[in-house]
């Protein structure tokens, strides 16, 4: 069993900002549920009880969907390095799109990426760190440019042609919520 916390400590901020890889779970009511591995420095702190991790556009859109119909949402982190640890954050998760008041305050604390898609707000219920001790050694090798590049060729037009093609539904068919249009059918 992990120790468990409430809210993050000064020393779980400081193993988070180190990390270059963390897990997001989310799931529907029914249907599938979703894990998706993260990078590219869009996740942020924003207080003991609070987490921001920007979502760019890619193959699917499951855990907007997945807020959408309940705000459940677990982000994992595992050392890969000589200190093992494994902490989840757990809680209650919004989704920020573009057309949102919030929206450019929150775009603004990463880095410019071509692609963002929505920004995910976690309120912080419950912190678990475990030990880790059969995750494997890895060394990071460098961030992966594909996604950057595949974004930044298709631009904006084409990104959000790519988004009606690919993103507004999950793959039980539920609603992504990512254009405002689509809301309202």
């Amino acid at each position: 069993m992990g120790d468990q916390f409430r809210p993050l400590d000064d020393k779980q901020i400081s193993f988070i900002r180190d990390q270059q890889l963390f897990f997001v779970g989310t799931a529907g009511a029914e249907g599938f549920v979703n894990v998706s591995p993260k990078g590219m420095d869009s996740f942020r702190v924003l207080s003991e009880n609070r987490i921001a991790w920007l979502n760019l556009t890619g193959s699917g859109n499951e855990s907007a969907s997945h807020v959408l119909e309940n705000r459940r949402m677990t982000v994992m982190f595992c050392s890969f390095d000589k200190t093992p640890l494994i902490l989840r954050l757990y809680g209650n998760a919004t989704v920020v799109h573009e057309r949102d008041p919030e929206w450019q305050e929150l775009v603004g604390l990463f880095p410019d990426f071509s692609g963002a898609r929505q920004v995910f707000l976690l309120d912080i219920e419950m912190v678990q760190t475990s030990c880790g001790f059969a995750v494997p050694y890895f060394e990071p090798q460098g961030e992966r440019p594909t996604l950057a590049r595949w974004a930044e060729k298709k631009g904006k037009e084409g990104i959000v042609e790519f988004q009606k093609k690919h993103n507004l539904k999950d793959l039980n068919g539920r609603g992504t919520g990512l254009f405002e249009s689509e809301l309202s059918e």
